[in-house]
């Protein structure tokens, strides 16, 4: 945010003052914030706030457009959710790095904004620029931007300038708008984000209502729009078409629904891996190398969008497709390429499945971190009754319920799947419970972060919540209980 506010060159002589001033003594982070403020006699207000005012700001944006005086309106208000402690909060001081596009997409130029009674250049040199720093300081404020010749789409926040929760009135064409045009690279994936989001949710509802899923063509458009514009970043167009995950979907409802968030994301990926099939094909075709491996950008971006449509491939119920990932396995040339060619395989049971993990078991048991990415991946794994795999997985050879980072591979990454850790049966919680009393005895400190899986029990509906406050209560009532796993323990119960 000192960067955003003053620029690289700013953020550089306060660097420069804050070592000329403090050089091998022991500093506050008010001094950070003194020498910033001094080097480039800035203003910065409630700045401070940021180091003394928990929560997260949640700021509001809703905009208009007068077609008679040509002007853009961008109305803010911020909120900070009382926390504990801090039941009443005073407004921060937020950096929002905004431009405006036009009906081609097009960054359009901005020389005055007007606030606060009077109308500020934002000019760099005499010249209007494409993106420009508000300063929101107030619970609600208004900046006009002047001389705009036609109703602009807001492109807002650029860059992640604060670390906030953003609202704003932004139309689901607009956010397709944003995908496709925004010269922001953080915008363009965020818009995508928010409209995977709001899709994923609405396909939840349906699917608790016994509703079939349909999915919404513009969305298909929007990520094979991404998927095919050369001039893109290719490891930006990864992370461009990754969706988000179940557990940030479950954070967002009222009752995490595990079940229905794998239903409805394992069905747009499998959708989308359908309708984009020959577009991911021919990425992976296009993005193979069987040079040497170099660890640099462009191969890193290569690699990570090659092994993303592969793994978009890999979830169809296809044998040819089947047959391409083995095939990457097979020729691949190092171990990313490898390991997500075997991802790509384990998403399905069956004899390939099992014959292609035992291959890499062999090729790579001498190299123990590896063999922890192995039992991640298959704890991790949504194959429904997967706990009886974990299980059997506690005995093989190369697994040490003493060796912490093991225990993180196998049982972390077990608590990581919604599907067989959060099992309507309870078998994942119940297999949690016994693991974390058996670590109890051997290492407190694992065991402590392994029940924090259990903390969350109340975001879920009343017959998991049972089964989970069970296994909580069980691992309370154990004689020789760790003050380490007691204290988490006791705090999820309160």
């Amino acid at each position: 945010m000192y960067k955003t506010l003053l620029g690289t060159q700013g953020f550089r002589k306060g660097m420069d003052l804050y070592f000329k001033r403090h050089d091998g003594q022991a500093v506050s982070c008010e001094d950070f914030f003194a020498a910033m403020k001094d080097a480039n006699g800035a203003d910065f207000a409630n700045f401070l706030l940021w180091y003394s005012q928990a929560g997260t700001p949640v700021v509001k944006v809703t905009s208009s457009y007068n077609a008679e005086a040509h002007t853009f309106s961008l109305k803010f208000s911020q909120e900070v959710p009382p926390t504990p402690g801090q039941p009443v909060k005073e407004p921060m001081f937020i950096p929002v790095a905004v431009g405006l596009l036009d009906s081609s997409g097009k960054d359009m130029p901005l020389s005055s904004v007007y606030h606060d009674g009077t109308l500020q250049s934002v000019a760099s040199n005499n010249q209007p620029v494409l993106s420009t720093v508000l300063r929101v300081t107030k619970k609600e404020e208004e900046f006009v931007f002047c001389d705009i010749f036609e109703r602009p789409i807001p492109s807002l926040l650029r860059g992640y300038s604060a670390p906030i929760r953003l609202e704003s009135d932004l139309s689901d064409s607009d956010l397709f708008f944003l995908l496709a045009h925004d010269s922001d690279e953080f915008n363009r994936w965020e818009s995508g984000q928010v409209l995977a989001r709001k899709l994923m949710l609405s396909l939840v509802a349906d699917f608790q209502q016994s509703k079939p899923l349909t999915l919404n063509p513009k969305f298909v458009q929007g990520l094979k729009s991404i998927l095919c514009d050369p001039s893109l970043d290719k490891e930006f167009i990864a992370k461009a078409i990754t969706l988000p995950g179940e557990g940030e979907i479950m954070d967002m409802m009222e009752v995490a629904d595990p079940d229905a968030v794998y239903a409805v994301r394992t069905f747009i990926r499998k959708e989308l891996a359908s309708q984009l099939k020959s577009e991911f094909l021919s990425t992976v075709e296009n993005n193979r190398s069987s040079e040497e491996y170099v660890f640099d950008h462009p191969n890193m971006a290569r690699r990570a969008l090659k092994n993303t449509a592969l793994a978009y491939l890999g979830s169809l119920e296809d044998s040819e497709m089947t047959e391409l990932a083995l095939h990457e396995y097979k020729t691949a040339t190092n171990m990313t390429d490898q390991f997500a060619a075997l991802s790509a395989i384990s998403q399905k049971p069956g004899k390939t499945h099992d014959d292609v993990l035992a291959d890499f078991y062999t090729k790579w048991q001498h190299n123990y971190l590896v063999v922890n990415k192995w039992f991640a991946l298959q704890a991790m794994s949504n194959i429904p009754g997967n706990v009886e795999n974990v299980r059997k997985l506690l005995n093989h050879p190369a697994f040490d319920l003493r060796n912490p980072n093991k225990v993180y591979s196998l049982i972390g990454g077990f608590c990581g799947s919604p599907v067989n850790f959060h099992a309507k049966d309870g078998s994942g919680y119940k297999f949690l419970g016994e693991i974390v009393l058996q670590l109890d005895k051997l290492n407190p400190q694992v065991a402590s972060r392994m029940v924090s899986a259990f903390s969350r029990w109340r975001r879920f509906d009343e017959s998991r919540q049972t089964l989970a406050k069970q296994q909580l209560e069980t691992i309370m009532s154990a004689n020789g209980l760790s003050e380490n796993v007691f204290e988490i323990a006791s705090k999820s119960l309160a």
